[in-house]
């Protein structure tokens, strides 16, 4: 029996996407997953889509959320509820190709990985493609996650058994998951990459990530307050923040 993985994914109003998330888990060649879907209170159509989906698949789980928490708030939630082996994300308006799960935990399992991600492609609003972002390195280590996030979230695939149980994020509104996977490595782990493109990252002109002056003030506030580093250090390393994403955009 294969283990089960936990698939968490925050959701608000994303009534045009939602439905496209879920379809590409449910078309997932490793059946054995729970789906948690953490409402953010949505105000559009989005509730009235998944109480139809979730009728007929009772591996997904819907939690709704009494007021607007947050990105960070949302997946915390779905990681407390996880009683999976394995731990994915999954943000609403994103797609996994079908063979995501399966290539990804025998990758894990025969090289006993508790962090791995893999390489994916950039879709537009439309789902038309933008290009590939693919891995540069096969290994990731603190060090280098300093410089650059260099891990999409929606790749990542956790071990909680090998990491020795849940993680949480911090609740901050942008880079919460870039500041767990900090965490995680200044503890000694390592991110493991698949250069295969597993998954279909939507860029969105109206999303928080592409607000690139709140994304530097977050990156700021990850690496002096949450990382604790000094402050030339913190100097040193948004430098070469701010390199890598001229660099790439």
């Amino acid at each position: 029996m294969n283990d089960l993985v936990s698939i968490v994914t925050p959701i608000y109003n994303s009534d045009k996407y939602i439905k496209t998330a879920i379809d590409s888990v449910q078309a997932q060649t490793y059946q054995n997953w729970e789906l948690i879907l953490i409402d953010d209170f949505s105000q559009d159509d989005t509730l009235n889509i998944l109480e139809d989906i979730i009728k007929n698949d009772p591996r997904i789980k819907l939690i709704k959320l009494n007021s607007n928490c947050g990105s960070a708030y949302a997946r915390n939630k779905g990681i407390e509820l996880a009683k999976g082996r394995y731990l994915a994300f999954l943000d609403s308006d994103d797609i996994w190709r079908s063979e995501k799960l399966d290539k990804q935990i025998t990758f894990m399992k025969k090289g006993a990985y508790s962090f791995s991600f893999t390489s994916y492609n950039k879709i537009n609003d439309k789902g038309v493609g933008i290009g590939p972002v693919l891995i540069k390195k096969n290994v990731i280590e603190y060090s280098d996650l300093l410089y650059t996030n260099s891990i999409g979230c929606l790749t990542v695939i956790l071990d909680l058994n090998i990491l020795g149980g849940k993680k949480y994020m911090p609740l901050i509104n942008m880079r919460n998951d870039y500041a767990l996977w900090l965490s995680l490595l200044r503890e000694g782990n390592k991110a493991y990459g698949m250069i295969d493109i597993l998954a279909d990252y939507r860029s969105r002109k109206s999303s928080l990530s592409s607000n690139k002056l709140q994304v530097i003030k977050y990156q700021w506030k990850i690496y002096r307050f949450y990382q604790h580093l000094g402050f030339f250090k913190s100097i040193y390393y948004m430098l070469y923040y701010a390199y890598y994403g001229f660099r790439k955009y």
